[in-house]
């Protein structure tokens, strides 16, 4: 009898890479991302350009350089010398969520861009993380003497009192209290690879929303279930864009599932009623 493979598909791959949290590579299953929209992309190829770009910073190092001198050579080199930064001029483009489109063109938006300056700054031995700031994400380097704060959109380090001006123009702006009980450490602390993953495939499904495109919303709500399998809203969310696409079975199987689930929501009564609708379209 002979041997038969199955070609694992973009979303069995990305499921191997966030498996694990012990094991979770952040700029890999970052990078598998374009494979939905770009299916020739080669992963490997794009992990081999940034090990080329962690050479060429490494060789300007010397053996002993401290932890300061690392993180200035990284931002010069980053934001000077390849010019990354942010694209204000077509931020909702959703290649600015693909690593390797990032990659070629130099332009993101803050948690793409931090992606990237994270797998150089870690691989320079920096003590780098991401950071979930309300709004806006950024990057945080401890120092020993002192934590540096930069925002991935612009190269600029952040002092408290920037960050905290910052904070207060976010609460503002959505109509929360001026002043909050929480301090501004609270909003600074490391976000887990996990999260960050999510959170750039939620800003493309809210582009994809935006544009009524259930055919790459559904897409990027399998990933997103792969990455949080108890996430229920996503059911919901892949549930309600099935529909749109006229997948009925599949639709009803979601909503029910987020019923099940968090049946007591708000919406609870409204995704009653929409599911009760899918089950009679479906005889």
């Amino acid at each position: 009898m002979g041997l038969s493979f199955t070609i694992p598909t973009p979303l069995d791959y990305f499921a191997s890479l966030v498996q694990s949290d012990q094991q979770f590579h952040l700029f890999e299953a970052a990078v598998s991302l374009g494979q939905d929209e770009y299916p020739d992309l080669d992963v490997q190829r794009a992990l081999a350009e940034v090990d080329a770009l962690l050479v060429r910073l490494r060789r300007r190092l010397p053996a002993d350089a401290p932890a300061m001198h690392k993180l200035r050579l990284l931002n010069h080199f980053f934001f000077h010398e390849l010019h990354f930064g942010g694209n204000l001029n077509h931020y909702y483009d959703p290649d600015n969520s693909y690593l390797h489109k990032v990659l070629e063109r130099r332009r993101g938006i803050p948690v793409s861009l931090a992606v990237l300056w994270l797998e150089l700054a870690q691989g320079l031995g920096l003590a780098a993380q991401g950071v979930g700031f309300p709004g806006h994400f950024m990057v945080k380097v401890h120092l020993p003497q002192v934590q540096v704060v930069v925002d991935p959109f612009s190269g600029e380090s952040l002092s408290r009192e920037t960050l905290q001006s910052r904070l207060e123009a976010w609460r503002a702006s959505h109509g929360l209290p001026g002043v909050s009980e929480l301090p501004l450490g609270h909003y600074l602390q490391a976000m887990p690879a996990r999260e960050i993953v999510a959170r750039m495939l939620r800003n493309l499904k809210e582009i994809h929303r935006t544009q009524r495109d259930w055919e790459r919303f559904v897409a990027v709500e399998n990933r997103l279930l792969v990455l949080l399998p108890q996430a229920w809203d996503e059911y919901r969310d892949r549930g309600l864009a099935r529909a749109e696409l006229g997948q009925l079975a599949p639709a009803v199987r979601d909503l029910e599932t987020y019923l099940g689930q968090a049946g007591e929501g708000q919406d609870a009564v409204a995704i009653a009623e929409r599911l009760a609708t899918l089950r009679r379209a479906l005889g």
